[in-house]
Formats: structure tokens, C-alpha cells, sequence
């Protein structure tokens, strides 16, 4: 991160805190609790199903079962859960004054039902579905590091004559294979994000995923297309680390 990013990040964050407040860091943190739990079971619960299956199809834990199973898990997700990201983002970009009343989550979803129907849940789901992309990139490249992680863990108890079993090293080995490959996928996906958001806004003149792309590196360039990466990987990085240790050591413990 440059020290432009830097002063750029601490100048935005300065301002919020000095005009809304402290609770406004806070704001769409109710949608968000509500809608991780869902997204995530719903993801993994695919993501798990569908490579199952596929492993009958292709080769067992190839490149191609691993793109497609995380492509259909994906779009499940974003399927199941968009409405709930709608409204944290909503939530988000309502910018109010020190003590002035804050709209509520019941409030939004009563905005949006009125200004556009249900398929105004449905907004920026288009950019979501481009954002699958960064799902299959992050579990293609995971999945191939967690790989080459076993055979090497195999490879060394063999040298010793050691039975082969999982300690707490490799699950941190698969923390950083999950920081690793989240960091890759997120930088080179990352336009979705913003594109996302755009769709996302109160009554705005983005419309389309690639009518806002366009729209945006017209208006304010190529740039603008990674504006906010570097707070994005600050939250994503920890956080996909985490949530993937826990599922592998779910999964180590489900099966014994």
C-alpha cells in the first residue's frame, strides 16, 4: 500500500467519524451478521455437494471440478442471499449528520420494496454473478497449494516412518494457502466490487453491469476500478483465513 493509499484511507475514515459519528463505522453490521451465516452455509454446503458429484465426472480434484464446483457454489450463494447485501449496502451509503435518526434495516426494505418491487432486492446481482470469477480463481489457486501442502506433509512422514496426521501447523499452512490465494483472486477480480456497489446506490444512473463499467472508467478513469482495494483486503484477507481453517477443520473432524 502506497502512503497516498495510506492518507487517502485514514482522510475518509477522519471524515466519517468527525460527521456521523463513531456508530456510523458500524452502519449495515445487522445485515451483515444476519446474512453471513446463510451465504456461507449455503456456499460451502454446494460448493462441497457439487464437487462430489464432479469427482465422478473428471478426474478426481482436478483443476476443472474444482472451477466448476466453486462457479456453481457461487452462484447459489449470490442467488439465495443477494436481497441481504442489498440492504447492508443501502444501509452503508446512508450518509446522516451527527444525531440525526438513522433509517433502520426494516425501513430500507421497505424503501426499496416501494421505489422498485422485489426486483429491486435484485440489484447488482449482475455484477455479482462477474464476481464468481474471484470465487473460481481463489479455490482453484487454494486447492492447489493445499495439494501440494499434503504431499509435501505426506512426503516427509514417509522419510521418517511416521503415520501421517493432521496437526495444528497445518491448518495454519491452510491459512495462509486460503490468505494466499483470497489476495490473488481479489486483486485481479476486484472491478466487480466497485461496479456492485454503483448498482447498489439510491437512485443512480447505473443501470447494467457493463453500462456502469463503462460508465465509470469514462467518467473517472481505470483507476477508479480498484478504489477501496486496500481497505477490501484488510477485511477479506483475515476473514477468508479464518473461514477456511474452520471449514477444513470442520470437515477433519466430521470425517474422523
Amino acid at each position: 500500500m502506497s502512503q497516498r493509499d495510506t492518507l487517502v484511507h485514514l482522510f475518509a475514515g477522519g471524515i466519517i467519524l468527525q460527521k456521523e459519528g463513531p456508530r456510523s463505522l458500524f452502519r449495515g453490521l445487522g445485515p451483515n451478521l444476519v446474512g453471513v451465516a446463510p451465504s456461507r452455509a449455503i456456499y460451502f454446503a454446494a460448493y462441497s455437494s457439487c464437487k462430489e458429484r464432479l469427482n465422478h465426472v473428471f478426474a478426481a480434484d482436478s483443476t476443472q471440478v474444482h472451477m466448476v464446483s466453486a462457479g456453481a457454489a457461487g452462484f447459489t450463494a449470490i442467488t439465495a442471499t443477494n436481497p441481504v447485501w442489498l440492504i447492508k449496502t443501502r444501509l452503508q451509503l446512508d450518509a446522516r449528520d451527527r444525531g440525526e435518526r438513522r433509517m433502520s434495516a426494516l425501513e430500507c426494505i421497505r424503501k426499496v420494496y416501494k421505489a422498485d418491487g422485489l426486483k429491486g432486492f435484485y440489484r447488482g446481482m449482475s455484477a455479482s454473478y462477474a464476481g464468481i470469477s474471484e470465487t473460481v480463481i481463489h479455490f482453484v489457486i487454494y486447492e492447489s497449494i493445499k495439494r501440494k501442502l499434503l504431499e509435501h506433509k505426506i512426503a516427509s512422514t514417509i522419510d521418517d516412518d511416521e503415520e501421517s496426521t493432521k496437526e495444528a501447523s497445518d491448518f495454519a499452512g491452510l491459512m495462509m494457502a486460503a490468505a494466499t490465494s483470497k489476495t490473488c483472486a481479489t486483486s485481479i477480480a476486484y472491478p466487480h466490487e466497485v461496479v456492485r456497489t454503483r448498482l447498489r446506490e439510491e437512485g443512480t444512473k447505473y443501470r447494467s453491469f457493463f453500462q456502469t463499467l463503462s460508465l465509470v472508467v469514462k467518467e473517472e478513469g481505470y483507476g477508479s476500478l480498484y478504489r477501496g482495494l486496500t481497505t477490501h483486503l484488510v477485511r477479506q484477507i483475515p476473514n477468508t483465513a479464518i473461514m477456511m481453517c474452520t471449514y477444513e477443520v470442520v470437515v477433519y473432524l466430521l470425517n474422523g
